[in-house]
This record gives C-alpha cells, structure tokens and sequence, in this order.
C-alpha cells in the first residue's frame, strides 16, 4: 500500500443564535473529517441532483473517464436512488456513507488505486424552495443538508505482467491470433471492465479458432502499490485444435446424420468453429420437426503433432408433433370473403418431405391442391416443390377456371440467414377457361376462351438491405423471365414475361426513406392471344395504392380492365418513428404512381396516381400495415378511398 496522505481535520460547526439547541445528528453529519491535502487540482461541480454534488478534476487530462465515471455512479448511487425530498439528517448520513465506499470502487474499476474521495456537509437550501422559506435560509440549510464529494483520482494503474497460461506456447499464427483477441498488454491503463469484456473475447475467439474443449481460469487482479501496476493471471488450457467430422444423429430414420450435414454450413475437414455448431442447431430447430435440441462435440481423433484432431457432433433431438390442421376465415379488399383449411404432414417422405392438402372457398376465389414440398433439400435453403391444384378465381379484370401443375425448385432467403443472393427455376402447364369480367352493372354474358400454357420461369434477387421484413438501409434487386407457349383455337403463340423490380432504403435519423420502382413487360405476342390471367395490371397493396386490386389500366369499351403488356410503377415512403407504444408505431406517408399499356412498350396514357398515410406496428415477427390511400386522378371505376391490411412492409 501507498503511505498513507497527510492530513489535519477540519470540523465544521455553526451556532444557531436565540435557537433551541443544536441537532445531534446534523452536528453527526457536520462533523466530517475534511483532509487538508495541500496542493490539491482545480475542481468542477458537477451536481447529480439537489442532494448530491461531485466536484472532479476541472483538467481534462487529469480524469480523461470522468463524464462516464459521473454517468455510472449516477445509475448506482444511493443517495439519487432514494432520493424523494424528505431524507432526514441520519438517512443522509447514511447513504453518503454508501454513496462514498461507491465511489471509491469506481475509481478501482478505472485503476485509480490511490484515489481519495473527500465526504463533506454543504449546506444550503434545496432547490425549489420557496421564498418563504428563503426567510430562514439558516434554518433551512441545517433542516435539509446536501452532500458534496471531492474526487482526487491519483495516478491511473496499468497493467503489469500478463500470464496466459499455456496460450503463447500454441503454434503460429494461432497464438498471435488468440493474444491479440485478449487485447491487454503491459503498460496498458488498467480498467477492470475490459478484463471481463476481453476474457469473453478469448472465449469466442478460442471457440472460433478451432478449440472446443478450451479451459479458460477466472481471472486474478493482483495490486502491486509499489509499482502502480496490477499483475493479470487468466490461464488458459487450449486442449487441442481440431476440425469437422462427420454429425451423428439420435434418430437417423427420422432425420440422418447425412441430412444434417447438407443443412451445415461447414464440410468435413473444415476448421471447428462454435459459431457454426449453433448455427446447425438453429437450423434444426428451424425445420418445425424437433422440439428439442443439443449439439455436443465429441473427439474421434486426438491432435498429433501439429496435425489437428478430429470432432463429430452428436445431435440428439425430441420429435414435435408432424401433423397440422389449420383454418382461417376473413375478408379483405382485395380477396372478398373467404374460408381456408388445411391438413399437412411434414416429414411424410423424410428427410423434411412434407405432404400438403389445402383448400379454399370464398366469394372471389375457389381452390383445391395437393402439394409436396422438401425443405433443405440437397442443401440448405434450397426447396423443391410439386402442385396439381384446380381454382375458380374471379378478380375485377378476369373470371378464369383453372387446372394445373406446378414444379420449382428454389433457394430461400429467412430469418435465420438472410440471403445475399436467392434464385428460383421451375416450370408449369395448365389449362385455363378464362374471359374479362363484365363491367359493374352490365348484363352482357361474355364468352369465354381456353388456353393450354406451358412454360418456364426463373428470378435472381440480390438483398443488400438490413432486414428481410423491415429494412432501414440497402437496397435489393430482382430479375423475373418466363417464356411461355399458349395455344388457343388451334393456333400458337410463344411470348417471354419479364419483370424488374428495385428498391433502396436510407436512414435519416429516425426516419426511414424508402423507394421503389417496377418494369415488366410481355414480348413476342400480340395482347389478345394472352390469356388475360397472364397480362399485366396494376393497383392494390403492392403496387399503386389507392386503387383496386388489378383496377390500374386500360379498359375496354365495356369499362373492364382488360390488363396490358407493359407496366411501370414507383413509390416513395417515408417511415417516421413514434413514441406511442415505446416506438413500436410508425406513421407513414406515401405516394404511388403506376401505368399500365397496351403495348409491350409503356406510353403512359393509362398512368394513375394515388397517395395515403399508414400505420406500422412492429412486432416480432415483422411490422403489422395498415395502409389507407386515395386516387388522385380516379376514374369512374375507383373508390374515393381504399384500406389495405397486411404483413409486412409494402416493399
């Protein structure tokens, strides 16, 4: 220990003339010794609240962490904790006292192992006194006594010898690499904070490095007075370096072990990594079939040399339950009214093959399908998926009856690892009995025409963005292309659909700004030998709000929209943050504009647009939109105001 300061004692007493006479326990609290320490730095007020004041080194360079040393002694201090502006002298007295052995462990946090903290009565009256009570300020100023305390920090201690264990003895450049994630080296000005913080950094990086059975000691300070410095002993056992074997599961007919290692994103041979044992767990749990899951590391071949060794992962697992029945009944603006049920079994064909019945009945739309769908399927992320489905679907521009076969195989962007870069191929034929719908009010039966369409379809989408449902900052990018053949009345027609589609989101503040812009086009065929379920249209929650779903456009001389070949659409949004719902509730206003042509290359004659204010509640599962839009150059066909409810934001 350093000798101990110099010091007198300086008592501060006052007389109360023509009163009764003195308090003890305010003459207790009075009577605080107050070393007389010489030369002593140039200190600054900072008050914490109108019981309590700091004075602290005025010189920045003489308390470099003082605004974080106020802030942390401000979130622990008793006296600012407790205080409600009736302490008596004794209650004070008391947490001054606590409030002091505080600061002094503080001031250790930051190395100041010399540091002295001066206790001392200020008297005065509290602020937001009266004037009537200003009257007797003497009295007031001994009723309701204030604490001050002096901080001489002393000389900041720095980190002496560190001692690793057997950390320094491992192989280049694992040993650089793990010292360097420590980050502490001798001389470095001693902060017991970053000890913790940089022990947590050797764990993980240990675990990243390829040493899953590290063995890290807690970690020992020792104080040497005499030398200013603390001495560090965090030992460290490595236990080995080794790489990926193979993964084992506890139940291979239901999920094998092969299966897991295709969902894993590390290879046999790979370097072990902690990040990506929990990874594959993540992703196990993620597949809906377990209800439970460890991962646990198990060595099948010891280090030898500078050869690493070899772990497998040994997955055991509880199944969850496989079969499903769901249902839903509601209405929307764009579907109408409608009932839907469904029965799944999702690991009928394993590894993750489900099988899947659904069904539909609503006012605009009848469906029934069977479908198989196999997640992970040669990889992770990617599905393949089989329809036969038959629908009866009647929109504002198309009444069409439909059979069909649907087959994609794709890779996904999620939650649990959002994508770069996602992709989708696939292909399907079907047949459809199809005709515009009759305008609103008419009672002209049209005919009807069939089409057999066959095809192909693919998209690219690259996913700049910050999140897969909210974004605040990125952008993202999709490529869309189908070449289809359709027959009809004994003739042929081939045509090529593509669409582009952009967006891109910037932070400013608080506040999300948001754009988006869409081109398709359909090339190769006249309007009229497309099947006007394969047409373009504009309107509705994800295009030009405002307007009904598919009510962008040019219409006939019945008023129905008969779709086009060309559309252009974009949007600007602003997201503002509330403070409603501890600002969970966003307040978003927005203008869309869109066009739909006849031709396959827009002219803009048909162009609308429409404008609104939202609302977006944040949850954890993505923002809950409520959206309600106006025209703003409607026709005779447009509602003078639209609502549009989803999940989601609108781009």
């Amino acid at each position: 220990m350093s000798p101990p300061l110099t010091a007198c004692s300086l008592i501060l007493l006052w007389k109360r003339p023509n009163r009764s006479p003195p308090d003890p326990e305010l003459e207790a609290l009075a009577s605080i010794a107050a070393p007389v320490l010489g030369e002593l730095p140039e200190l600054a007020e900072t008050r914490v609240n109108s019981t309590l004041v700091l004075a602290l080194p005025a010189a920045a360079d003489a308390f470099p962490e003082k605004d974080e040393f106020v802030q942390r002694f401000k979130d622990l201090s008793t006296l600012r904790a407790l205080d409600d502006g009736e302490e008596s002298a004794p209650q004070v007295a008391a947490r001054a006292r606590a409030d002091e052995e505080l600061l002094g462990d503080i001031l250790r946090t930051y190395g100041y192992y010399d540091g002295e903290v001066v206790r001392q009565l200020s008297g005065g009256r509290r602020a937001g006194a009266t004037t009537e009570e200003a009257e007797d300020a003497a009295e007031a100023a001994a009723r309701e006594p204030s604490v001050r305390f002096d901080i001489l920090p002393g000389t900041r201690y720095r980190f002496g010898r560190i001692d690793l264990g057997a950390l320094p003895a491992l192989p280049e450049p694992d040993a650089s690499r793990l010292i360097a994630a420590l980050g502490i080296k001798p001389g470095d000005p001693l902060y017991a904070d970053r000890i913790v913080e940089r022990e947590l950094e050797l764990r993980v990086t240990l675990g990243e490095t390829g040493y899953p059975f590290a063995e890290v000691a807690e970690p020992e300070l020792l104080i040497d007075h005499t030398r200013l410095e603390g001495d560090l002993a965090l030992p460290v056992q490595p236990g080995g370096k080794y790489v990926f074997g193979e993964v084992v599961s506890s139940d291979p007919d239901f999920l094998s072990g092969r299966h897991f290692s295709r969902i894993a994103r590390f290879e046999e041979g790979d370097v072990f990594r902690q990040s990506l044992e929990t990874d594959l767990r993540r992703a196990i749990i993620a597949t809906g079939l377990v209800s439970s899951v460890t991962v646990t590391p198990r060595e099948t071949k010891a280090p030898e040399g500078t050869e690493p060794g070899e772990v497998a992962l040994d997955v055991e697992f509880e199944r969850a339950p496989l079969r499903t029945i769901a249902g839903a009944i509601g209405y929307g603006t764009e579907d109408g009214l409608k009932v839907e049920g469904r029965w799944e079994h999702r690991n009928l064909f394993p590894p993750e093959g489900a099988l899947r019945l659904r069904g539909i009945l609503g006012t605009r739309e009848a469906l029934a399908s069977v479908g198989v769908r196999r997640n992970n399927f040669r990889g992770r992320d990617q599905v393949l998926t089989a329809d036969i489905f038959a629908s009866d679907i009647t929109t504002l521009a198309v009444d069409a009856r439909t059979v069909g076969a649907r087959g994609s195989f794709e890779r996904i962007s999620n939650f649990l690892f959002q994508k770069e870069f996602s992709w989708l191929v696939g292909g399907e034929v079907l047949w459809t009995d199809e005709r515009n719908r009759t305008a609103r009010n008419s009672t002209i039966a049209l005919p009807r025409q069939s089409y057999l369409i066959g095809g192909l379809f693919g998209s690219a989408t690259i996913d700049e963005s910050d999140d897969l449902l909210d974004p605040s900052s990125g952008w993202r990018g999709t490529l869309f292309a189908a070449p289809e053949v359709s027959r009809s009345d004994g003739s042929e027609s081939f045509y090529l659909r593509a669409q582009a589609d952009a967006s891109y989101y910037k932070s400013v503040g608080s506040t999300v700004l948001a754009g988006r812009v869409r081109a398709a086009t359909i090339q190769g065929a006249e309007l009229d030998n497309v099947a006007p379920s394969r047409r373009l249209y504009g309107g509705g929650g994800g295009s030009v709000r405002g307007y009904g779903f598919q009510g962008v456009g040019p219409r006939n001389d019945r008023g129905e929209a008969t779709g086009g070949a060309s559309l252009v659409e974009f949007s600007l949004e602003a997201r503002i943050e509330t403070p409603l719902f501890d600002g969970a509730v966003e307040v978003v206003p927005f203008f869309d504009a869109g066009t739909v042509s006849l031709g396959s290359t827009p002219d803009f004659r048909f162009i609308r647009y429409g404008a609104g204010v939202g609302i977006r509640y944040k949850t954890t599962f993505g923002p809950i939109r409520v959206d309600v839009a106006t025209p703003l150059n409607p026709t005779q066909f447009d509602s003078p105001v639209v609502v549009y409810v989803s999940l989601g934001q609108a781009f």
